[in-house]
């Protein structure tokens, strides 16, 4: 888990007033270090997914997998 992924978590458990405080409090420091926000990189879904369930893609993993990579589903049986 990152930092501001344990932030995040940590902040569900505050009481609303108290999580603004820490919210003004993150936009204070991020003021006087000079923090700017940016938008993070758009994902497609399946760069998305991956990066939820493993935390990040590593650098050999493949990134040109299209739909001709992948196998034909198998027909199910029907159920009763």
């Amino acid at each position: 888990m990152t930092l501001a992924e344990t932030i995040y978590q940590r902040s569900l458990y505050l009481p609303e007033p108290v999580a603004r405080e820490a919210l003004d409090f993150i936009e204070f420091l991020g003021q006087r270090y000079g923090a700017t926000l940016t938008a993070p990189k758009a994902l497609n879904d399946t760069e998305a997914f991956l990066a939820a369930v493993t935390g990040r893609l590593s650098d050999d993993f493949p990134d040109d997998i299209t739909d001709d990579d992948l196998g034909i589903d198998a027909p199910r049986d029907e159920l009763d």
